[in-house]
């Protein structure tokens, strides 16, 4: 599966409880760029690049799907150099808990 189609699935695995009043843009670029945009509770994914992205994680496909599936530590793989991350630090470590790994599986 390539990380495009898994990112797709975001939208069914959103924590809503997590995401209670947040509303930002993560730009995935990955093998084909996505991104995802998040507000009032809902996600929505959209191919290609976003103009307004409040964070930027550029990353390997299989490295992604590790990463949303709680199978790669986020602090451990941009110290490795396996996560690169522009904008807005915070927001970026807060990604995984948006999402509901279990259904991601």
């Amino acid at each position: 599966m390539s990380a495009n189609q898994f990112l797709q699935r975001l939208p069914a695995a959103l924590n809503e409880e997590a995401v209670a009043g947040i509303s930002c843009t993560i730009q995935f670029n990955v093998a084909e760029p996505a991104y995802a945009t998040i507000g009032e509770g809902a996600c929505a994914v959209q191919n290609g690049s976003a103009d307004d992205a409040n964070v930027t994680l550029t990353i390997a496909d299989d490295d992604l799907i590790a990463l949303l599936q709680g199978e790669l530590d986020g602090m451990t793989a941009f110290m490795s150099g396996k996560l690169q991350v522009e904008g807005d630090l915070m927001l970026a470590q807060q990604i995984s808990g948006f999402f509901d790994a279990s259904r991601l599986a």
